[in-house]
């Protein structure tokens, strides 16, 4: 990894279960802003996820191939940490309403006690992904819904959710 002091890079951290066209959004208009996004993938070994890790990493790899300043990493416990120990001087959080705001408002101040030297950019979502969260689009293939309209295009989910 590149250590220059003048890299901006920035982590976009998720459990991306799994990574909708919102998450596509902010990355892809974050991605202009600095010289490198790392998609960080948190594990959370008290949390069960629908889809292994192994799967989001790949999604996640081939929604943003295109991307040169892109990569796809994991992490374990504290966010402000995994970007100490990356050189990161940015946390990228999306926010597709109110709630959410309020939301990543706290988060960031915390980080802030955390990790003085550690900005949060939140950048909201383009109106047509207000919608769309993980949480509903799981709920979703759990009923055996249809999702394609709501993740990237290498979200293939195989049956329920299918992909046409």
């Amino acid at each position: 990894m590149e250590t220059n002091p003048d890299t901006k890079r920035a982590v976009f951290p998720g459990s991306f279960d799994p990574i909708t066209r919102g998450h596509e959004n902010i990355l892809r208009r974050a991605a202009g802003l600095f010289d490198e996004v790392v998609v960080a993938i948190g594990v959370n070994q008290d949390k069960r996820s629908m889809f292994p890790l192994e799967q989001r990493i790949a999604w996640c790899e081939a929604t943003f191939a295109d991307l040169d300043n892109v990569r796809v990493d994991r992490f374990e416990g504290l966010t402000a940490d995994y970007c100490r120990s990356i050189e990161a001087g940015w946390l990228i959080r999306g926010v597709r309403n109110g709630g959410d705001f309020e939301y990543e408002r706290t988060i960031a101040q915390m980080t802030k006690y955390l990790d003085d030297g550690l900005e949060t950019l939140i950048l909201f979502t383009d109106p047509e992904h207000a919608p769309i969260s993980s949480s509903v689009v799981r709920d979703i293939v759990y009923h055996g819904g249809e999702v394609s309209r709501f993740v990237p295009d290498a979200v293939d989910l195989g049956s329920g959710g299918t992909k046409r």
